[in-house]
């Protein structure tokens, strides 16, 4: 019996079960590592205020997309001293995770004896941002816990610090925690790798940092209700749980808000509305705006009205319009906020969440205060700091020749080219096209980027057929779709006819390969059945490289119609005797489908991406106000 086996639930030192980091987490551990006699080693307590006075410094008015930036302090058997801990989820703005590293890294500068480190849900993702220049001897399998922030460094623990074990080799071991704290203790600074190459390769996003906290916000006006005006000036960070509420809205949530007699009364009713100026990050900014959400019933009469006068003031440009269309979008932004901050209110109290529960006291207060009679006068919001702050939203318009020209290089050397985004998505989007290219002109690389073994790849060369000898040299290494090509490969390897005269050079095909004395009345019996499949997929669009929606002239042109009122009727080709068949599609499964489409109110559901798939695009269905009819 093994007396060194693992320890078990119950055992003394049994320390847990490991678990994985959700996704969109980043977790961050600082130690203080050195020499306790001499009296020089900080508290984590300094650390942690330190730590605090630094976020303070860079990033005070940053908008945190989940969680923001925090340090508890943590212990953990078997490793025989407390550290710093915390986690970050950071959602769909990944901003934050690199806002958090040269957090870390700059403070790793302000004490010796602190070592950082950083991973999330895929690991050491910092040697993942330098995987083309990582020794071979480092691997996921052996990784963990080996990279360090040191004194504003990356440092690798190496393989010689951690001994083998009975059961695995020093190649294939990854390191504990305590084992990391261990090889940190006893391996001298000078036998830790550092490689210039590796450190510049993980840090690179780093670069754009610290101006690239202020680069990352966006100042748009909104009209919303003075209510929410007043939260807003009062807890700006508020904007990120309430639009993210309204990005990942619950259809059952949002029910009472698109009913027009709500059973309940609003927190933010679309009344006394003012014009403000929020501030948002880049990433929530273009959340809000780029989702259709058709208004609830207490909003409708408001932008219908907007519409109208938009419509009605003149010339598209001229200057009036110009105004009018501006207090339309920021009529639109603010409803769309509102709506987020009406959903943030329903579960507030009972939210994680510090400063969606903080919003929740504010709404207390103002009931407690009379309601409208505490909040801010019109002249007092004039005086709020930023309130007429807009700042250009021309980053989230993509001119895809200007992206093309990106793709290639050529950004702003070419004649007419504006360059593609700012100075950093250029540097960011050619410096990942060259990895890529790097990748694939790689021969020694595989399909997940790892080494192929060289008697493998000997044995693909020569069982590949038909290969031409002394190519390698003129091999074009652009890598290019084909869509006729893919197409003919699947209609042959599905044993369809193929176009342009293929059905014969198909059919001679069969006939070389097939032995002699085959019954010919089974092969053409499967040439019908083939033909009778292609013509069944054809007629659905399953074999169109661009399907479009069918129209009603296309529906003429094919001879479609319906038999009779309640039957849609659908034509297939003539079969070798020249009949017609009919297939009857049932009315109600129609209706049923467009009804479900209806319901989705103009976001993802079943129906839309079924009815996608069979090549029809439906437009969105606008409720046609009573001044339209």
């Amino acid at each position: 019996m093994d007396t060194a086996a693992e320890p078990r639930p119950g055992d003394e030192d049994f320390d847990g079960f490991r678990m994985r980091l959700p996704e969109d987490c980043v977790e961050y551990m600082l130690f203080v590592i050195g020499d306790k006699t001499d009296g020089s080693l900080p508290s984590l307590e300094a650390v942690r205020k330190a730590a605090d006075q630094k976020l303070d410094e860079l990033a005070k008015d940053y908008i945190w997309q989940r969680e923001p930036f925090r340090l508890d302090t943590k212990t953990q058997k078997g490793l025989g001293l407390p550290y710093l801990h915390g986690t970050t989820h950071y959602g769909d703005n990944v901003e934050d995770e690199w806002l958090i590293v040269y957090l870390l890294r700059e403070l790793s500068k302000s004490f010796s004896s602190l070592w950082v480190r950083v991973s999330d849900s895929d690991g050491e993702f910092l040697l993942i941002e330098a995987a083309k220049v990582t020794p071979t001897w480092l691997s996921p399998e052996n990784d963990t816990n080996r990279v360090w922030i040191h004194d504003g460094k990356l440092l690798i623990i190496p393989l010689t610090a951690s001994p083998p074990t009975a059961t695995t080799t020093a190649t294939s071991k990854p390191l504990s925690l305590p084992e990391a704290i261990d090889a940190l203790k006893t391996t001298p600074q000078s036998a830790l790798v550092h490689s210039p190459l590796i450190e510049a390769e993980s840090f690179y996003r780093l670069e754009k940092y610290p101006s690239q906290i202020l680069t990352s916000l966006h100042h748009s006006p909104v009209t919303i209700p003075r209510k929410l005006a007043y939260i807003l000036h009062a807890r700006p960070k508020s904007v990120a749980p309430a639009t993210e509420a309204f990005y990942l809205r619950d259809p059952r949530a949002l029910k009472p808000l698109l009913s027009s007699s709500p059973t309940t009364p609003l927190t933010f009713p679309p009344t006394d509305l003012v014009t403000v100026s929020v501030r948002f990050t880049k990433v929530l900014y273009a959340q809000l705006k780029s989702q259709h959400f058709p208004p609830p019933a207490v909003w409708r009469g408001l932008l219908h009205a907007a519409e109208v006068d938009a419509a009605t003031a003149g010339p598209a440009e001229s200057e009036a319009a110009g105004k009018k269309q501006k207090e339309l979008a920021r009529l639109e932004m603010g409803m769309k906020l509102t709506t987020g901050f009406e959903l943030l209110s329903q579960t507030a109290e009972q939210s994680a969440s510090r400063v969606v529960r903080e919003v929740a006291l504010l709404l207390e207060d103002l009931a407690e205060d009379g309601g409208d009679a505490a909040l801010p006068t019109d002249g007092e919001i004039q005086g709020w700091e930023m309130v007429e702050r807009e700042d250009d939203d021309a980053w989230m318009d993509i001119d895809f020749g200007d992206f093309e020209r990106e793709l290639e290089g050529k950004g702003k050397g070419t004649a007419g080219g504006s360059g593609f985004g700012d100075a950093g998505a250029q540097a960011d989007l050619q410096k990942m096209v060259s990895r890529f290219e790097a990748f694939l002109n790689d021969e020694s690389a595989g399909i997940e980027g790892a080494e192929v073994d060289e008697m493998d790849r000997d044995d693909d060369d020569s069982d590949a057929e038909g290969s031409e000898e002394g190519s390698d040299e003129d091999e074009d290494r652009e890598v290019s779709f084909d869509e006729e090509q893919f197409a003919r490969m699947m209609r042959e390897m599905m044993g369809l006819p193929g176009e342009d005269g293929g059905r014969e050079k198909g059919k001679a095909k069969v006939v070389e390969e097939v032995p002699e004395e085959q019954d010919e009345k089974e092969d053409e019996e499967i040439r019908k059945l083939m033909e009778q499949m292609e013509s069944e997929l054809k007629g659905f669009g399953a074999l169109e490289l661009d399907p479009k929606p069918k129209t009603a002239a296309t529906i003429r042109e094919k001879g479609e119609g319906t038999s009779n009122p309640g039957t849609v009727v659908q034509k297939k080709e003539e079969d070798d005797e020249g009949s017609d068949e009919e297939v009857d599609i049932d009315y109600n499964l129609a209706k049923n489908l467009l009804e479900s489409f209806k319901s989705q109110a103009g976001m993802a559901g079943p129906a839309g991406n079924l009815l996608g798939l069979m090549g029809m695009t439906l437009p969105r269905d606008e409720e046609e106000s009573e001044d339209d009819k």
